[in-house]
């Protein structure tokens, strides 16, 4: 999946006499009981963070702890949001981005819906399930600065997340025209804000150069420049969906008409 600088989960147990590990391997006399209730309190305390509402549990908490890990949980939580705004067109849908098994997963248990996902990142760690899309041709490995092998309208939605923030305007230029050519209505950017925890770090993926988040002013100049229209109609129905369902995306979210 898709590639992040070390551990989130160690913040939970450092090892000083503060934590919880340090605590319970202390050389106190604490008594069973007092171990017991301490471990009881660790585990009520997780739960929480587990039982957060919206999206996967593990992502919750991954997210909680380590901060900004990009847009595809946004996307997680937008898909009701994004079946309001636009309905029968979310029969057929691309997903493309890093973690793609999961929002295929959860498309193709819409009702109505066929879902693929492009992967931009390798595979060698994906857990069963993704590898059974991958089996099945619902998910595949690809590099997004050339075109992708599919037929020209072959979707009706194209969501993209993560991806566009590691292009250059060079490459974004041929992807985001290669994924018109794709999609018969509508595409959706997810990406992320200028000051984003990505656009600081000096991790370098698959892309060859860090993230670099751009203004929504940057983007929407870029989009006339490239003969992309936005959809206004559904950017106000994205906007009046979320509002109504308590949905508050951390990334910015621009709908694109397909044809250019």
């Amino acid at each position: 999946m898709s590639r992040r600088p070390g551990n989130p989960t160690r913040r939970f147990v450092g090892g000083n006499s503060n934590s919880l590990a340090g605590i319970i391997h202390s050389k106190s006399r604490a008594s069973p009981v007092l171990v017991v209730i301490i471990l009881l309190g660790g585990f009520l305390v997780l739960s929480r963070f587990y039982q957060h509402p919206g999206g996967s549990r593990v992502t919750q908490l991954i997210d909680m702890v380590e901060g900004d890990f990009g847009c595809t949980f946004d996307v997680q939580t937008a898909i009701p949001v994004l079946k309001k705004v636009y309905g029968n067109n979310m029969k057929k849908v691309l997903h493309v981005g890093p973690d793609t098994c999961s929002i295929v997963s959860r498309l193709i248990k819409e009702h109505k819906t066929e879902a693929w996902g492009v992967e931009p990142y390798d595979l060698e760690d994906a857990n069963t399930g993704c590898k059974k899309l991958v089996k099945r041709g619902l998910v595949r490995v690809a590099d997004i600065k050339f075109a992708l092998p599919y037929r020209p309208k072959s979707f009706s939605l194209i969501v993209i997340s993560d991806v566009v923030d590691y292009l250059s305007p060079r490459y974004l230029n041929k992807t985001l025209s290669d994924l018109t050519r794709l999609s018969t209505d509508n595409l959706v950017i997810f990406t992320g804000h200028p000051g984003d925890s990505r656009g600081k770090t000096q991790h370098f993926t698959n892309f060859g150069r860090p993230a670099k988040m751009r203004s929504a002013t940057w983007w929407a100049r870029f989009f006339v420049q490239t003969n992309l229209e936005e959809n206004e109609a559904a950017a106000m129905k994205f906007e009046k969906a979320a509002f109504e369902s308590s949905y508050k995306p951390k990334c910015q979210v621009f709908h694109l008409h397909s044809y250019q």
